[in-house]
């Protein structure tokens, strides 16, 4: 064996690291020691592997996932993995940011208990374009959405429609009323928002906060003994472009199905 070899204590204090996690990234095939005594099963280490031991214990200091750290050392160039790492992490930290809106906004006005209103709304002849996006994440696939009915000429509002049903990623879809004899434009379809009742009730405020008018209509629904359809509308009367977040109107609705 060679003289330069480092048993697994000394390594350890050099690279600031437990006996116990060097063991593990030996487990996980992170780190291995550079010779293993086949009597005693004791491990050896190189000193310049520690440069590695210690690459792993910053990153996990950053929350950097264990498989993550194992494709940033076994590359050049750390920078794609890092980056992934990153932008992970930025949108996290952009989730958080918007529950903790959520949370200042009802610890200053309550539960939400908005005032519902049951609107008969016809039926009406769209241009329907359809997406998927993660449940946190809508936004760039209605911005897909929107993109594809901008040829509709029409002067009403634009619909969104999402399912109530909460999943990891969701379908979601964005209405834009055909003017009589129109054709639907390229990647959209055409389709009938069905009429009816609907439980009605506005949002203002940033979209991603359209879910608590939502719980206030589900609550509305289950004190006055209505059955909720599966989707919810959100008619967006305010242009999100001319319009700061927090003055956005949005007109939330959910069928009742037992008043058909």
């Amino acid at each position: 064996m060679s003289e330069d070899l480092l048993p697994i204590g000394r390594f350890a204090r050099l690279c600031r690291l437990s006996v116990k996690r060097l063991r593990h990234y030996d487990d996980l095939g992170l780190l291995s020691p550079a010779h293993v005594d086949p009597a005693s099963g004791y491990r050896y280490y190189r000193p310049e592997q520690a440069r590695d031991a210690l690459a792993i214990g910053l990153l996990r200091t950053l929350d950097v996932p264990l498989p993550m750290i194992a494709r940033t050392l076994a590359l050049d160039d750390p920078t794609g993995p890092l980056t992934e790492v990153r932008d992970r992490q930025a949108a996290e930290l952009e989730r958080r940011r918007r529950a903790l809106d959520v949370l200042e906004r009802l610890l200053v006005e309550g539960l939400p208990a908005p005032e519902v209103t049951v609107v008969d709304e016809p039926a009406r002849t769209v241009a329907l374009a359809r997406d998927t996006a993660a449940l946190d994440d809508i936004a760039p696939a209605m911005g897909r959405c929107a993109a594809r009915l901008l040829d509709v000429a029409t002067t009403e509002p634009m619909v969104g429609l999402f399912p109530l049903d909460p999943a990891e990623e969701i379908p979601v879809a964005l209405a834009a009323v055909l003017p009589d004899g129109a054709d639907a434009p390229p990647g959209t379809r055409r389709d009938v928002l069905v009429g009816g009742p609907f439980a009605t009730a506005l949002h203002v405020g940033p979209f991603d906060q359209v879910g608590l008018v939502v719980h206030g209509l589900l609550a509305w629904c289950a004190d006055h003994g209505h059955t909720p359809g599966t989707t919810t509308r959100e008619t967006y009367l305010t242009d999100p472009e001319r319009t700061p977040p927090e003055a956005l109107v949005t007109r939330v609705q959910i069928r009742l199905e037992d008043e058909r």
